[in-house]
């Protein structure tokens, strides 16, 4: 099993959700977040500066059996792509286990997509 982490734009994520449901990935779980890039810069509106450096994002965690990994990365790239910076970043990590609170199971009987 993998656990993969997505950083995307908040604009993007309706379109994220819509092609992981596609590529049959059936659960995920998501959270807001702030980081900082390397891109600095102010930016004003009606005569107020505000500071762009920290940016608003959603943190994606999905947890795939081994076979689903390359579809899910594929379906985040091409969904949440623009092309410009802050596109936002993937990692992918091993998950040694998981356990169905509800259920006991273990392993990758957890796991909704097959």
């Amino acid at each position: 099993m993998k656990k993969i982490e997505a950083i995307i734009r908040k604009t993007k994520f309706d379109d994220v959700k819509d092609a992981l449901i596609a590529a049959d990935i059936e659960w995920f779980s998501y959270t807001e977040v702030r980081g900082v890039g390397k891109d600095r810069e102010e930016r004003i509106y009606r005569g107020v500066i505000y500071d762009t450096s920290s940016i608003e994002r959603y943190l994606l965690s999905i947890v795939v059996r081994d076979v689903n990994v390359e579809k899910a990365v594929d379906a985040v790239i091409k969904a949440a792509r623009t092309g410009e910076i802050g596109d936002g970043r993937i990692f992918i990590y091993s998950a040694e286990d998981a356990v169905s609170i509800r259920s006991g199971k273990r392993g990758e009987a957890t796991l909704f997509n097959a």
